[in-house]
């Protein structure tokens, strides 16, 4: 079903965010800025749809 795989990409997402905001406190720039590039990739793009040539 199409709900379950938004509520696992919504999840992903959240828990990207939450631990590149909890790397970014503790002072871990580099990986901070790999944890949110990634849920913003996440988030933006769909992986359901097949990609056509």
């Amino acid at each position: 079903m199409k709900t379950s795989q938004n509520l696992q990409r919504d999840v992903m997402t959240g828990l990207l965010l939450l631990a590149g905001i909890l790397s970014f406190v503790s002072g871990e720039f580099v990986f901070s800025t790999l944890l949110f590039g990634t849920a913003s990739l996440t988030s933006n793009l769909d992986f359901v749809r097949p990609a056509r040539a």
